[in-house]
């Protein structure tokens, strides 16, 4: 437990520039606070006592504004930055250094019945607001953009963008470096290659006519 504790501490200290000393992420970080809350809830909720479980839970959204089903599987070395907004769904499967900024839901649609919520494997990046929905999944250290919406599987190693959230590339490779605000536009980059290629074909054109001429 005391091992498991060290990591997390070392998590934040390592992902947020803005922490000073472990001290101040025990006392006064939210998201630090949240993850140990869920353990709590976690706890009583496997020993039989669900009403314990949600009271803990409610009790840390109420303070922190992040709200974790006691269901909810979380791995380790997980990090919630800031972390107002957050929610995670019941059925949610978090694996090990995953980074979540505030306002991230892993929520379901409404429609599914038993696995309602993603599963969120290992060294996966979920930018703030973004939202991932149903039992889908975002494979291994895939990056979710700030304000995505995700409502299908996301493949290992690869960067997701936009509503509805699109894979996007560079080059042939995944998006590295994404930060909260430089994020690729799938949209502009269709767009400059139709506009290229029509530039291309108007000049093919203009030596033709001056061919028939």
């Amino acid at each position: 437990m005391f091992k498991d504790f060290k990591e997390s501490v070392k998590s934040f200290m390592e992902h947020d520039p803005a922490a000073r000393n472990p001290l101040e992420i025990v006392l006064l970080y939210p998201g630090f606070k949240a993850l140990r809350s869920h353990k709590k809830a976690q706890w009583f909720l496997n020993h039989n006592m669900p009403f314990l479980a949600r009271m803990i839970s409610q009790r840390c959204a109420r303070k922190t504004g992040i709200e974790i089903h006691p269901a909810a599987k979380i791995g380790r070395r997980v990090c919630i930055d800031h972390g107002h907004g957050i929610v995670i769904g019941e059925t949610t499967e978090i694996g090990d250094d995953v980074m979540i900024y505030q306002g991230v839901t892993l929520g379901g649609t409404g429609k599914d019945v038993g696995k309602r919520h993603p599963t969120i494997e290992n060294g996966v990046m979920i930018g703030a607001g973004a939202k991932v929905l149903g039992p889908i999944t975002v494979g291994r250290n895939a990056k979710v953009a700030a304000g995505a919406v995700v409502v299908k599987d996301v493949e290992p190693n690869s960067t997701v963008v936009g509503v509805p959230g699109m894979t996007v590339k560079i080059d042939g490779e995944r998006v590295d470096d994404l930060d909260q605000m430089n994020i690729p536009d799938p949209v502009m980059t269709a767009i400059r290659a139709n506009i290229s290629k029509i530039e291309e074909l108007e000049n093919k054109v203009r030596e033709l006519e001056e061919k028939v001429k």
